[in-house]
């Protein structure tokens, strides 16, 4: 058993978490709250959720198939943003610095699911 707290990837993708929670309050239109804000704050979760409970179960295998999918809660997010930015939901700009921030943790987790494959 891991603690998720040591991992970068989790506290990038915590992080990412908690500033979605904001932007999604403060910008979107309030006939969002249960479709596309729902969403964005489900995918966002569920990344670091995900990398939480691969922690918890036993072994490296374990942590790389929950590792995988918090990568596809990652793209699901990347989609998200996108309809966001052209639904004019968010700025172009912070569009483009939330969209590098899950790709860059797509990058992390995609990086330790190999490392974690290689030790298995």
């Amino acid at each position: 058993m891991k603690d998720f707290r040591k991992l970068q990837v989790w506290e990038k993708a915590h992080q990412l978490a908690l500033t979605l929670y904001h932007v999604t309050a403060a910008s979107f239109p309030r006939d969002e709250t249960y479709g596309l804000v729902s969403q964005i704050r489900r995918s966002a979760s569920s990344i670091p959720s995900n990398i939480a409970e691969g922690c918890g179960r036993d072994g490296d295998a374990e942590l790389a198939r929950f590792c995988t999918i918090a990568r596809g809660s990652a793209s699901e997010l990347e989609y998200q943003l996108l309809l966001a930015r052209d639904l004019k939901f968010i700025p172009p700009n912070d569009y483009e610095q939330l969209a590098q921030q899950a790709i860059e943790i797509k990058r992390m987790l995609t990086v330790l699911v190999q490392k974690l494959n290689a030790e298995s």
